[in-house]
């Protein structure tokens, strides 16, 4: 997916609440919207290079999105909204290996008291719900999900294992917005009853996946899939090796 907007680069300087942080522009601060809640602490230090996504619409409250954000010499994007566009994207084209043979591709359904961001249906094929988590915290070269507490994702586990279990296929798929993640784990540090739902909800049918990003200020990419690591205790990691094929 390539980047049709275009990018002012600046200085971050603040986080004012949860939606919006000040940047220096050329010696100026400016306003920019922040389209993500997640506390993203160990991205948004003071002096840290970044990208606005700028914009005209007149009614916006700024002129400017945040975008992309330096890290260690890598971009990692903190558009919490991109990775549903990525994964449709890879969906319709055939790029999800799990998810092959499924010949139409519904966004935002609606099952129980939640809404998905995927439903895909195909002739002779369980009917799947899928969805999707953005990643932006890497920790000793792990992604981790979630940086803070999410009781919705919560929710979302729970009524994806009650859909297995009225014949549906479920997957959550996490998408790991930089480039430098070796893996995927839960971050129970910041909400252990996540992890603990994550991992019962596995042993119940509930299909999970990981991918890691190519960002640079041209473009976005799915780059390839990442090894799950689910346990942590004991200072030990225990890959699950899952064949997503025996589900279909």
């Amino acid at each position: 997916m390539e980047f049709h907007h275009r990018w002012v680069e600046g200085r971050f300087v603040a986080r004012d609440n949860r939606f919006r942080v000040t940047v220096e522009v050329a010696g100026q601060a400016v306003a920019a919207h922040l389209p993500n809640s997640g506390r993203l602490r160990e991205l948004l230090v003071p002096g840290r290079r970044v990208f606005l996504a700028e914009h005209d619409r007149p009614k916006r409250r700024t002129a400017y999105d945040l975008g992309l954000v330096e890290a260690d010499g890598h971009w990692v994007s903190v558009d919490a909204r991109l990775p549903n566009d990525l994964i449709d994207e890879a969906l319709r084209a055939g790029r999800l290996a799990p998810f092959a043979g499924y010949s139409t591709v519904h966004r935002e359904a609606v099952w129980g008291c939640s809404r998905f961001d995927f439903r895909l249906e195909a002739t002779g094929q369980r009917p799947c719900l899928i969805e999707v988590k953005s990643v932006t915290l890497v920790v000793e070269g792990l992604g981790c999900f979630p940086d803070a507490v999410t009781v919705r994702g919560r929710r979302h586990l729970i009524e994806l294992a009650e859909a297995v279990t009225e014949g549906y296929r479920a997957a959550v798929v996490f998408v790991v917005q930089r480039d430098d993640a070796l893996g995927l784990r839960p971050h129970d540090e910041s909400d252990p009853d996540f992890g603990r739902e994550l991992r019962q909800r596995l042993r119940q049918g509930v299909e999970v996946y990981a991918y890691r990003c190519r960002v640079d200020p041209e473009r976005i990419e799915i780059d390839q899939p990442l090894p799950l690591y689910l346990d942590h205790s004991l200072q030990t990691l225990e890959v699950w090796q899952r064949n997503s094929l025996s589900r279909s």
